[in-house]
C-alpha cells in the first residue's frame, strides 16, 4: 500500500498480499466533497464548492480508466471551456504519478508546478497518507481537493454546471438510476476492478476467482446489448460510460498484461459494436490515448512485466463502422 513512511512516500499496488489469499484490494477515495450549483453540501463532505466557470482544475491520466471517465463527462457536458486539465506522465515510477513532460500529451502541472501528484495531495492535506491517485478535482479558490472519487466527479459534472453550460442532456437521469446502479453493481467489481484483481493476483486461487467473472460479465453485457441499444435500454447513461473505459482497454492491455486471455473484446459482437459506437461519438476519440494506455500498463508494473517491454499489440480500427443503426 502507498503510504508515508519515515517522511517518504512509498508506492505499490494496494493489497496484493499473500497473507490475504493473494487478492488485489483497491483503496477507497479520501476526498468526498461535492460541487453543487449553489455550493450547498452534497451527499458527503462539506459545502462551499459552488459551480463556477474557471474555478476548478482536473488532474488526470489518459491511462487510468477511472480518470478517463471524468475526461469523457467533461466533453459530454460541454465543460472543456470551464474546467482546465493537467495530464500526468503515463509511466508510474516508485514515486507515483509524475508531471514529467517527456511523453506526448503529458502537460506537467501549470497550476502548481508540482513534480508528482502526491505533491498536490500534500497541498490539500500535509498529513495525508495513502495512495495518491487520479483523478483529482482541485478547487483553485479554496486551494484544496474537492474529490478524488471518479464515480462522484462524473455525477457532479452531469448536473452541477448546467446553468453555466446550458446542457440539457443527462447521463444519471432520475428514472434510470435504479437500472444504472444495477449495472454498475455488477460491472465495477467483476469487470472494471475484476481485470485488476486477475492481473495483480499473487496466487492461482485468487486469479481463478477473479478471471471467471470478467468473462461472465462480458457475456452478460453482450447479451444485454443484443436486445437493447445501451446497457439500461434505449438511452445512453453513465452505466455505459463506466463500462466503456475498461472495454476500450481490454484488447490492448487487459487481455495480455492482466492475463484475461480467454477471449478478446472483439469476440463479443454486440459488446464490440457498442464500444466502437461510443468511441465514435463526438469528442470521445480524443480522450482515448492508446499510447498512454499501453506505455502505462506495460512499463509501470515491474512485478508483472519486469523488463517493461511494450508488445506490438493488435491493430484495431476504432473508426470502423459499428453497424448499430
Amino acid at each position: 500500500m502507498n503510504q508515508l513512511v519515515d517522511g517518504r512516500w512509498t508506492y505499490g499496488h494496494v493489497g496484493a498480499d499473500p497473507d490475504q489469499g493473494g487478492d488485489y484490494r483497491r483503496q477507497n477515495a479520501g476526498f468526498r466533497n461535492w460541487i453543487t450549483p449553489d455550493g450547498a453540501p452534497g451527499p458527503s463532505g462539506r459545502g462551499g464548492f459552488a459551480a463556477e466557470s474557471g474555478r476548478y482544475h482536473l488532474y488526470v491520466s489518459y491511462a487510468c480508466p477511472w480518470a478517463h471517465r471524468t475526461l469523457i463527462f467533461r466533453e459530454l457536458k460541454g465543460l472543456a471551456r470551464h474546467i482546465d486539465v493537467s495530464v500526468v506522465h503515463p509511466v508510474m515510477g516508485r514515486d507515483g504519478w509524475s508531471f514529467a513532460t517527456d511523453f506526448p500529451g503529458a502537460t506537467g502541472d501549470p497550476l502548481h508546478g508540482a513534480d508528482h501528484i502526491r505533491d498536490v495531495y500534500l497541498r490539500a492535506d500535509p498529513r495525508m497518507t495513502g495512495k495518491a491517485t487520479v483523478p483529482v478535482l482541485w478547487d483553485k479558490a479554496q486551494g484544496t481537493i474537492v474529490s478524488n472519487e471518479s464515480s462522484e466527479i462524473i455525477r457532479m459534472f452531469d448536473s452541477a454546471f448546467d446553468a453555466i453550460t446550458g446542457s440539457e442532456v443527462h447521463f444519471w437521469p432520475a428514472d434510470l438510476r435504479p437500472a444504472c446502479e444495477a449495472v454498475n453493481d455488477r460491472v465495477y467489481p467483476d469487470f472494471n476492478n475484476g481485470v485488476y484483481r486477475a492481473g495483480f493476483a499473487t496466487t492461482q486461487a485468487a486469479y481463478d476467482a477473479a478471471v471467471g467473472p470478467v468473462f461472465d460479465t462480458m457475456a452478460w453485457a453482450d447479451d444485454l446489448l443484443s436486445r437493447s441499444r445501451y446497457l439500461t435500454g434505449d438511452r445512453l447513461t453513465e452505466a455505459d460510460w463506466r463500462m466503456f473505459t475498461s472495454a476500450v482497454r481490454f484488447d490492448t492491455v487487459y487481455h495480455t498484461h492482466f492475463k484475461c486471455n480467454r477471449a478478446w473484446l472483439r469476440d463479443y459482437p454486440h459488446l464490440w459494436g457498442w464500444t466502437r459506437e461510443l468511441y465514435q461519438m463526438p469528442g470521445i476519440a480524443a480522450t482515448v490515448r492508446q499510447d498512454h494506455i499501453t506505455h502505462h500498463y506495460y512499463r509501470s508494473h515491474p512485478d508483472i512485466n519486469p523488463f517493461g517491454i511494450v508488445p506490438i499489440n493488435p491493430v484495431i480500427d476504432w473508426d470502423e463502422p459499428h453497424g448499430r443503426g
